[in-house]
């Protein structure tokens, strides 16, 4: 069965059996803003009439591959007379709403999807499949009323596949589990130390030979193993095209990352010339970070520059990633061009001379009509002057960035890193270190309270981390963001409150994930807010 069928039967399968009374809380995750119940009940019909006076375009799919599952027929037909559901246009802005702002209202004989905008009818589309699911053997639903929309502009999931790769049709997948619980932003790190996964058709060596390593770190870091398999992948041009549609149509933008001027290994093993010593490595078998890192002179940045001027056409989205994290120095200490750059451009050191790179590259992007993000240490030597910060370090470097005026994404480890441990190590799979469970993530709140009230706008949300060194296939992806990514969508649309209760939320909808065999960490969710395992 192919994943859409599957995906799908996420909302065509009953979440429980058990009679549901409405002045009981819905199981939705996340949870809207506000519920009111009204009397009465919407028979499920046989066959379902749909009005598409409105277009439905992405969320159109949906429903067609809705009617594979459920036993229900759905008639999609324009000015469908009788229909029992609709879908209404909201009227342009009489208030301050978000642009996927909702409304659903369910009446005895019809439901009206109403907003303004695209991605509001699909994100009410989703809540109303959950909805559909949950009541589908009582067969009626409670009248009510929802107004729903997100807190955060930024709702993102991140995926690193260069330590470890992934299909064109798992990429998809995670995208599929990103719609389902409303995130909008899918951030795709593509290259590192271990592996280039773009094609770059003026430079074929990067995946000829960047995308490449001839062996991986087995088990634990500190054993310090390898095997000898030559391992790799990558996307072409067109494959990157295609998983950016199939994104767009379930409103989520791809933010490709392209690391720099660290974690460049696998870059310099395919161009040499592109490092400080000109020497020939080979792409890293091992985790970690390196000294190997681009030298700041006029033939890497021609060579960057143009990698992302093939880049930046192939994604829509506002930002560009840069990285720009972990970046030794020792090499550019060593490197006589750049300790003749220092003295040239008036630089204090090493640090601002990251900064004058990163603002170099700045000035390309933005002249393009992209904006740069990178990792907190973008700060380092000044901050580049359009650039907005990814704060992973903790919070510290998000709120230094708000207080600059520079817009913020929040990803402290502590509670979005998702190759943490969410239980004993004893007896988890081997993970990269430190402990993060649902609740933990539940309780995270992106808006730190260091902030002034005209700085808190400058943190445009947040984002969970999911880097695969320990990761080796699509099941174990499912294992770590399965139940805590459920947990951040509701930090992140605002309606996080009550962990006990997302927990029994949890365990209704854990009855479909069942369904589906995703292979999702059943104790993460029992676990304590504090680490027991120091």
């Amino acid at each position: 069965m192919n994943f859409l069928k599957s995906f799908l039967i996420l909302f065509s399968v009953a979440l429980c059996t058990p009679k549901f009374y409405a002045q009981e809380k819905l199981p939705l995750i996340p949870y809207p803003q506000k519920v009111d119940f009204n009397e009465g009940f919407f028979k499920i019909p046989k066959d379902f009439k749909v009005n598409l006076d409105l277009p439905l375009r992405e969320a159109n799919k949906i429903f067609f591959a809705f009617n594979l599952f459920n036993k229900s027929k759905i008639i999609f037909k324009k000015g469908t007379k009788n229909s029992q559901i609709s879908f209404g246009l909201l009227p342009p802005k009489l208030e301050n709403r978000a642009k996927d702002y909702y409304e659903i209202k369910i009446y005895q004989s019809e439901i009206i999807i109403s907003s303004e905008s695209e991605e509001g009818r699909f994100n009410g589309i989703n809540t109303l499949f959950q909805l559909i699911n949950f009541y589908e053997k009582e067969g009626k639903i409670p009248c009510m009323e929802i107004t729903d929309s997100p807190k955060f502009q930024w709702r993102g999931m991140h995926l690193d596949v260069a330590r470890h790769f992934f299909t064109v049709d798992e990429v998809k997948k995670y995208i599929d589990y990103l719609a389902m619980y409303k995130f909008n932003t899918f951030h795709w790190h593509l290259t590192d130390d271990q592996g280039w996964r773009i094609e770059i058709k003026k430079y074929p060596k990067l995946t000829e030979i960047g995308a490449w390593r001839n062996g991986s770190m087995v088990g634990k870091y500190s054993d310090n193993t390898f095997d000898d398999k030559r391992y790799g992948g990558f996307y072409t041009q067109e494959q990157i095209k295609e998983v950016v549609k199939y994104a767009a149509e379930r409103h989520i933008t791809v933010v490709p990352e392209i690391e720099m001027p660290g974690h460049a290994v696998a870059a310099i093993a395919s161009y040499p010339e592109l490092g400080c010593t000109g020497k020939q490595i080979e792409v890293e078998k091992k985790w970690g970070v390196f000294e190997d890192v681009f030298c700041p002179k006029p033939e890497t940045f021609t060579f960057l520059e143009n990698v992302l001027a093939e880049v930046m056409p192939l994604f829509p989205s506002e930002y560009i990633h840069i990285g720009g994290d972990e970046c030794p120095k020792e090499n550019w200490k060593k490197c006589a061009h750049c300790q003749n750059l220092i003295k040239e451009k008036g630089l204090k050191d090493e640090h601002e001379l990251q900064s004058y790179f990163i603002q170099k590259i700045e000035k390309f992007v933005n002249a393009h009509g992209k904006k740069i993000i990178g990792w907190d240490e973008i700060l380092e030597g000044g901050l580049a002057p359009n650039a907005a910060v990814m704060s992973w370090r903790g919070t510290e470097g998000g709120i230094a960035a708000a207080q600059q005026k520079h817009f913020v994404v929040m990803s402290p480890g502590e509670f979005c890193y998702f190759d943490h441990y969410q239980n004993n190590p004893a007896t988890e799979p081997i993970a990269f270190g430190g402990y993060t469970s649902a609740e933990k993530v539940y309780s995270f709140n992106p808006i730190p309270e260091k902030l002034k009230d005209d700085e808190k706008k400058y943190i445009l949300g947040a984002q969970a981390n999911l880097w695969s060194e320990y990761i080796l296939d699509f099941k174990q992806v499912e294992y770590m963001i399965f139940p805590r990514m459920m947990a951040l969508s509701e930090v992140l649309w605002g309606t996080n409150n009550d962990f006990n209760d997302f927990k029994l939320r949890f365990q209704k909808n854990a009855k479909t994930l069942d369904k589906l065999k995703v292979n999702y960490n059943k104790e993460s969710i029992n676990q304590p807010l504090k680490n027991p395992y120091k």
